[in-house]
């Protein structure tokens, strides 16, 4: 009777887990889990994601380092999540910092063009799986002037995102807006503490020290992970049942 009941509870829970939307993540090394969370100073705001969901929905994170909208489709990246997608998934789609290397093929794509096109590819396929596809712009890097004055380095990219948002009703998150009012609320020396900003000797894990204004410490992530779900949950896709 145990071991019926026992097998019941197990089958049961299987059912539930099925049922259960899936949130993916896509993107590069800003959104991205990093390995050695423990002795790694660097994370991905997409790491620190979960900690700020409920146990309804389950993440799987397939941002990575260094990857495009074209590279992350080129590699296999893509049909690795578009093979699972179900109807009430949601996908997040985050890309840009990679987009912009002109001097790489195998990643650059021209904003109004190549760029555009695969973010239209991506939402357009996540809904032809029944999936809810989110889209945000890039957070900022930290590139203050010498008057103080927070630099924008992403040039045209953001501005697509929102052009496709807007043209194709996609749900839009503006995270270069929030990481921008972020990072001028800690303003140019504070800030530093939301990246990877270390001097020789300082952390057993960069000993030759590292200046780093793009990646974010755990701080940093944490901090962009608060400012996507506050704005995941204001957007009423059915996501929000799942922000705590």
């Amino acid at each position: 009777m145990n071991k019926k009941l026992t097998f019941l509870i197990l089958f049961l829970s299987i059912i539930v887990y099925a049922q259960q939307p899936t949130l993916f993540l896509i993107g590069d090394s800003t959104m991205a889990n990093k390995e050695n969370p423990d002795k790694n100073p660097e994370h991905g705001w997409g790491q620190m994601l979960p900690l700020l969901l409920t146990t309804g929905i389950s993440v799987q994170n397939h941002a990575t380092n260094g990857r495009s909208s074209k590279s992350f489709r080129t590699e296999g990246r893509w049909n690795k999540v578009l093979n699972q997608l179900k109807k009430g998934d949601f996908v997040i789609i985050q890309f840009g910092h990679n987009d912009q290397k002109v001097n790489d093929s195998a990643r650059f794509t021209n904003p109004y063009t190549q760029y555009r096109a695969n973010l239209e590819r991506y939402v357009n396929e996540a809904r032809s799986k029944g999936a809810i596809p989110i889209l945000m712009t890039s957070i900022v890097r930290r590139n203050f002037n010498e008057n103080g004055v927070l630099v924008d380095t992403h040039k045209e990219y953001p501005l697509v995102v929102r052009m496709v948002a807007n043209d194709l009703k996609v749900p839009f998150v503006d995270l270069q807006l929030l990481s921008e009012q972020l990072e001028i609320s800690y303003g140019p020396e504070k800030s530093k503490k939301l990246h990877l900003h270390y001097k020789k000797g300082d952390d057993p894990f960069y000993p030759e020290g590292k200046d780093d204004d793009t990646h974010l410490s755990k701080l940093g992530a944490e901090s962009i992970a608060k400012l996507a779900a506050t704005s995941l949950k204001g957007l009423k896709t059915g996501l929000e049942k799942y922000i705590k």
